[in-house]
């Protein structure tokens, strides 16, 4: 069976692609100079947080997924990423390919948060490798990919930034139910706001005018918008 190993080169946001994507460069080596006439990969990718320091405003952040700092022994887990595929083409012994990764900025995803929390440095990634493999030199022969393989790479924070920057410029992103959307949609309505912005900003004003803080800011906006207005 032919043993395959990987790594990854780099990394570079996509400039071009509908949606955020990032874009990692793989090399995919096969023992013996071997060759391959057709790889079809399957990647998982982890973030593993325990591989790196923080500093205090990033530990804040990141306080809503792994707790306090002191329980950080325990709490600090994997975090999933991203799980794609790539059908890498014919090659012997060596060759180097891209392998796109689309993205989110949905603050609900954990691998975004984690993202998010931090000011600068790298992100410590592990890539996990599965597939099938059509080898053979002078005939045909389908062979698994073991599970086994695996590439660690430290990604820039600055590349995710900038691919964010790309498709959300200066803005960050939120899901709201159904409900709650609709309720802002009314409310923007009757006070004739002109953006979402100005919505947003309308109700959290009314909120601190009306009441202390609270340790739930989404609760207290959601209510405001019933009441702000008769």
């Amino acid at each position: 069976m032919t043993a395959f190993s990987f790594a990854c080169t780099g990394v570079r946001a996509d400039g071009y692609a509908a949606g955020p994507t990032l874009v990692f460069r793989l090399r995919v080596t096969a023992a013996d100079n071997a060759r391959v006439h057709a790889l079809a990969l399957r990647c998982q990718i982890r973030i593993e947080p325990a591989r790196r320091s923080y500093e205090p405003a990033e530990a804040d952040g990141l306080a809503d997924l792994f707790g306090e700092r002191s329980r950080w022994g325990s709490t600090l887990q994997p975090v999933q990423f991203a799980q794609v595929s790539v059908m890498v083409p014919s090659f012997t012994g060596e060759i180097e390919t891209d392998l796109a990764v689309p993205c989110t900025y949905d603050m609900d995803i954990a691998a975004t948060r984690y993202l998010a929390a931090l000011d600068g440095g790298e992100v410590p990634l592990l890539m996990l490798f599965s597939g099938t493999a059509f080898t053979g030199a002078g005939g045909f022969q389908v062979e698994p990919v073991p599970w086994d393989r695996e590439a660690a790479f430290r990604m820039p924070v600055a590349t995710w930034r900038e691919m964010v920057e790309q498709h959300f410029p200066g803005c960050g992103w939120i899901r709201l139910p159904r409900d709650t959307m609709d309720a802002l949609v009314a409310y923007r309505s009757r006070h004739a706001l002109p953006s979402w912005e100005a919505t947003l900003k309308a109700l959290l004003d009314a909120v601190a005018a009306d009441e202390p803080p609270v340790s739930d800011p989404f609760r207290a906006l959601t209510a405001t918008i019933g009441r702000t207005d008769p």
